[in-house]
């Protein structure tokens, strides 16, 4: 499902969050760029261009809070940076693909642990609600 700006609005204000202007640059930088994983660095580099009075410590907080209330999803890639996503309330996240020289994230949507997570809840009697899975490697242009 693609979001929204309008989607996310009616998000904050079931929350009886404001959009705030801040917010809106924010929220529209993750939108155009909703295919790769940001820091926060990385999107107050973009939102100062559009919004010069912007600090870092509202995009941090900004995004703090849409994670906060389940819009973003804070992801950790291992390399001392916190990047984010939209959340997604599929079944299963997708996985992702981290190359080891230029840090480029590509994202894997197949789901091949079904079986794996089938094993465990009748060997284990453990429910699994979902799984988060990283592999560590080189793209094609590094490799």
């Amino acid at each position: 499902m693609k979001n929204s700006l309008e989607d996310i609005c009616q998000k904050l204000q079931e929350k009886e969050y404001k959009l705030t202007p801040q917010r809106k640059t924010i929220l529209k930088v993750l939108l155009d760029n909703e295919e790769k994983h940001l820091s926060a660095e990385d999107i107050y580099q973009i939102v100062k261009h559009h919004y010069p009075e912007i600090g870092l410590a509202t995009v941090y907080r900004t995004l703090e809070l849409l994670a906060d209330i389940d819009i973003l999803q804070k992801m950790n890639f291992d390399d001392g940076k916190a990047r984010y996503e939209f959340s997604s309330h599929d079944e299963h996240h997708h996985h992702h693909l981290i190359c080891l020289k230029c840090g480029k994230v590509i994202e894997f949507n197949d789901d091949l642990l079904d079986v794996l997570e089938k094993t465990i809840s009748e060997k284990k009697d453990f429910e699994v609600l979902d799984h988060k899975l990283k592999f560590y490697g080189y793209c094609s242009k590094c490799k």
